[in-house]
């Protein structure tokens, strides 16, 4: 099953154990919930193409106690409806779920309006926003489950990619994949796939989050006793950087980043192709690993 499936799946279930739980569409995902639709016809909304509005319908309805789940695609919901996420939410401390497909480039053919690399370095801008990158289809079923009604406003940031097993964790740990002394790879989210497949046979430790924010600071400090990191994350590179440094302060530290370059995307291509382009490959990540070591 993909992300989106369960996504669907997960929330109908919810919908049928939570009577508090509200589902506000953009517009997308109407098929896919067409039976919740039909079964909860007070709870589930399509508002259509109006994300701002509807963040604040969600907003409104978190007031009542209610616990909202909005979704659409990543652009609109975060970088269109920003304002409404830290107002209406982030600055009132309400609880709501936002889930988002589309990041960073997994509709690469359609274009910038439809890319969205920005949406986790945007996002934690907002205090107490919870920021939550699921590996596989499993990992988010636990973690909306954990996180959909805790009180705090919540980003899912669905995948088309996934990785190949379940590394099942609580919301705001990661977890140590392997041991080694040379260097140390975070991996986030589905790029943990990659990742792994990169350092077959070399003496690295490999740390995984699928929470980025609560950022989760002691595995990194127990797990960085070379002081090199490679950070690979998918959406625009660096920005756990601070974060990192914060953490195992006050040694010091050499990071690289390799996530979305800061540049649009203007050439055309699938995912695969964007993927080349920027240099998500296997043989890359192995490259930049070594010459990390090598320092």
């Amino acid at each position: 099953m993909n992300m989106r499936s369960q996504f669907v799946a997960t929330v109908e279930n919810l919908l049928h154990k939570d009577s508090q739980l509200v589902l506000l569409l953009g517009d997308i995902g109407v098929w896919g919930f067409r039976n919740a639709f039909t079964q909860f016809p007070q709870r589930v909304f399509n508002i259509g193409i109006l994300e701002q509005a509807t963040v604040s319908v969600a907003a409104g309805l978190a007031k009542t106690g209610l616990i909202p789940v909005v979704h659409t695609i990543a652009p609109f919901l975060v970088e269109r409806a920003f304002e409404q996420l830290k107002d209406d939410f982030g600055y009132q401390q309400l609880g709501g779920n936002f889930v988002g497909v589309g990041a960073s480039y997994d509709y690469a053919s359609l274009g910038g309006t439809h890319h969205c690399p920005a949406d986790v370095g945007v996002l934690k801008n907002i205090p107490g926003m919870e920021i939550v990158v699921p590996g596989t289809a499993a990992e988010f079923d636990k973690l909306f489950r954990q996180a959909y009604n805790n009180g705090h406003p919540t980003y899912f940031r669905l995948s088309e990619r996934a990785n190949l097993q379940d590394n099942l964790t609580k919301l705001g740990r990661a977890k140590l994949i392997k041991r080694g002394s040379k260097a140390t790879i975070i991996a986030v989210g589905p790029m943990l796939a990659k990742v792994l497949e990169a350092s077959e046979g070399l003496d690295v430790s490999i740390l995984y989050y699928s929470t980025v924010y609560p950022f989760d600071s002691s595995l990194i400090r127990t797990n960085c006793s070379s002081g090199k990191i490679l950070l690979c994350e998918p959406y625009y590179e660096g920005v756990l950087a601070n974060d990192i440094y914060q953490a195992c302060s006050p040694q010091q530290l050499i990071i690289d980043s390799l996530g979305v370059p800061h540049h649009f995307l203007t050439n055309y291509g699938s995912v695969e192709e964007q993927d080349q382009h920027i240099g998500w490959t296997v043989p890359n990540i192995k490259r930049r690993l070594k010459k990390l070591i090598s320092i």
